[in-house]
Formats: C-alpha cells, sequence, structure tokens
C-alpha cells in the first residue's frame, strides 16, 4: 500500500512539472478524466427543477451545460492531441480510469436536460446515438485497459465509488431513449436493446458494489480514503431506479416491456430501496470525516460526484412514486431538489473560484 501511494505521489509530481503555462494547454493537461460530471450534476439538478415547476432555474442550468460540456470536449481533444502520454497513462489507472464513464453518461444526461426542459427531440436523439457509441467505446476499452495491465494495485488502492460511474453511464443510456420514446414506441430492436442495457447496468452495479462495501468495511480507512466518489455507490443505484421507473412507465406503449412489468416493479423497488440504505451511512462518514476527524473541506473535480447522487435521488424518488403510485413519496423531492441546489451551488462556486485562481497566478 505505501508503494503505491509512492508512485502515485510521483506520478502528480511529474505530471505538475510537465504542465506548460498556457491556460488552455494547462487545463488540458491536467484535466481530470471524470470531469464530465460537472455536466451530470448540472443536467439532473435541472431536469429536477423542471420536474417540480422551478422551469427559470431549469432553463439556466441548460445554458450553463452547454457552455460546459464543450468547453470539456475541447480540452479533452487537446489533451489526446498534445499530451497522448498522461492520457494513455489515466485510461489503465484504477483510479482516474474509471472517470472516463463520466463522458457517456454526461451526454446522455445532457441527452435528457434539453428533452425534459426543452423538448429538444433532435437534439436528444443526436445525443442517445452518440452516447450509445460512447457507451461501447469507453466500455471495452475501460475493461479491457485494467484488466490486462502489468503490476496491478492492491483492492483497497485500486477500487472506489467512481468505478460504479460503469453502471450509471449503462443506465443513463436507458433513461435518455425512455424520455425520447413516450408517445408511441420505437423498433423492437430498440426496445429489445434499452431493455438488456438496464440488465447490463444492474449487472454491472451487484457485480462492482460487494468490492467497494468490502473495502469500506474490511481494510483501514483513513479520512483522505472516503472521497466524493462514494456516493456514487448511491447515484448508481438511484439511477438504476429511474431507468427502471421510466421502463415501467413505458410499459403501456412499449409491447416488449409489458410482459416484464411485475419484474421491473420489483427490481426497481429493490434499488430504490438500497439507494435510501446508502444516504444515512454516506452521510455519517461525511460527519465523521469533516466533523470527528477534522478535516478541511476544499473543492476538488471529484465533487460533482457527490453533486450528481443528490439530484439523481430527487429525481429518481420523484419518477418512481409515479411509476408506483406511491404519492406520499411526493414531499421527499420537493425537499431534496434544495439539497441538490445547494450542493451544486457550493460546487460551482469552488469552481469559479479555482478558474480565478489559477487565471490570477498566470
Amino acid at each position: 500500500m505505501d508503494t503505491d501511494r509512492g508512485h502515485t505521489k510521483e506520478n502528480v509530481l511529474a505530471v505538475a512539472e510537465s504542465v506548460p503555462q498556457h491556460p488552455i494547454l494547462g487545463a488540458a493537461a491536467t484535466l481530470f478524466p471524470g470531469y464530465f460530471a460537472l455536466v451530470m450534476a448540472t443536467g439532473v439538478v435541472s431536469i429536477a427543477c423542471q420536474l417540480l415547476e422551478m422551469r427559470i432555474l431549469a432553463l439556466m442550468l441548460v445554458l450553463v451545460n452547454w457552455i460546459a460540456y464543450p468547453v470539456l470536449w475541447v480540452l479533452t481533444f487537446v489533451r489526446a492531441l498534445r499530451f497522448r502520454d498522461l492520457l494513455f497513462r489515466d485510461i489503465s489507472d484504477h483510479q482516474r480510469a474509471p472517470g472516463f464513464f463520466t463522458i457517456v453518461a454526461s451526454t446522455c444526461v445532457l441527452g435528457t436536460q434539453n428533452m425534459v426542459v426543452l423538448g429538444a427531440v433532435g437534439i436528444a436523439t443526436v445525443l442517445w446515438w452518440f452516447g450509445l457509441l460512447l457507451w461501447f467505446v469507453v466500455m471495452y476499452t475501460f475493461f479491457t485497459a485494467v484488466t490486462v495491465r502489468r503490476g496491478k494495485p492492491t483492492l483497497a488502492r485500486g477500487i472506489n465509488g467512481a468505478w460504479l460511474i460503469a453502471a450509471v453511464s449503462t443506465q443513463s443510456v436507458v433513461v435518455l431513449r425512455g424520455v425520447i420514446d413516450v408517445a408511441e414506441a420505437p423498433p423492437e430492436l430498440v426496445q429489445f436493446q434499452v431493455l438488456a442495457m438496464f440488465l447490463i447496468g444492474c449487472m454491472l452495479y451487484l457485480a462492482i458494489i460487494p468490492l467497494i462495501f468490502y473495502r469500506l468495511t474490511f481494510i483501514s480507512l483513513s479520512r483522505e480514503d472516503f472521497s466524493p466518489p462514494y456516493w456514487i455507490n448511491m447515484g448508481a443505484v438511484a439511477i438504476t431506479a429511474l431507468a427502471g421507473s421510466i421502463l415501467v412507465l413505458r410499459g403501456e406503449t412499449w409491447p416488449m416491456v409489458e410482459p416484464l412489468l411485475p419484474f421491473l416493479r420489483g427490481f426497481t423497488f429493490f434499488f430504490w430501496a438500497v439507494a435510501s440504505w446508502w444516504i444515512p451511512f454516506l452521510f455519517a462518514l461525511m460527519a465523521w470525516r469533516y466533523i470527528w476527524m477534522k478535516d478541511r473541506f476544499t473543492y476538488e473535480p471529484a465533487v460533482w460526484g457527490m453533486v450528481f447522487p443528490m439530484g439523481m435521488y430527487c429525481t429518481s424518488t420523484y419518477q418512481f412514486g409515479r411509476a408506483m403510485g406511491y404519492g406520499f413519496l411526493d414531499p421527499v423531492p420537493k425537499l431534496l431538489v434544495f439539497v441538490a441546489l445547494s450542493a451544486w451551488l457550493l460546487g460551482m462556486a469552488g469552481l469559479l473560484r479555482r478558474i480565478s485562481r489559477s487565471l490570477f497566478r498566470r
């Protein structure tokens, strides 16, 4: 474990020394692979605002996302062209590589946001096909790279909540298609593919979460080890419950879904209940780190991996209540949307502060 930490520190120092002074090149060189979680968090909070009749805020967040998403793609392309070695290093890094799944998830969340808030069917459809293509590329590149890599880290150093973004990205494809085809069913092949991806997303969560749970409960945990990506433990299962709820709501119009409705209802209830279970535990771990251990909260790119699950649970609970007919759950998203908005505002304040400091130093 100490050796792994030593190598990590050496890599960080090496990257820091090689960062160019040009602001765009510097940002591209140090770009965190999971920074697209900013788009995911902004999109899901916007969707929650739209569903809960806070349209002005929803529209403002659409604008934010259409600034953030292209900027992140530009930085990614610059990194691929100018800093290919750093990019390839990240692809096989057990800690950083899962962040690439945020590219898939952000594309589909952006499509869902545009569909729900603006009713932009054309944009949403293009983003769905793009997200589906990205899913195949990122999914099999990631798992192949970490499987064939030599010198793999220990479980303690290699696994964290970010691995579950693999499940998040899969379910984001399901959710986007579900909000596009509301009035009439898509072709049977598309319905089949969406149902299959829902089950693949469930498999990924159920396969990865035991490793994370084992790491949390049986391996020594320092305060630095409990980082924001562990909130994806809840976010991944919340979006799975959302995807299941969307499929249940499409039961009347999608012929291939109708025979599976009893199974989908039960499985969706299971995942929503698991998402609910995680929330007090994660808040308790946050209290342990920042209150008991007196750690200082500072902005880091991975913070968006904490904001996204909060917004996702809000949206998931709203749609879960509609799909299951549980009207007594209505007050939950109405309250949690303000928690998600507050978390988003704190994250954005931290990001803007970091950008201003970076520009001022240069």
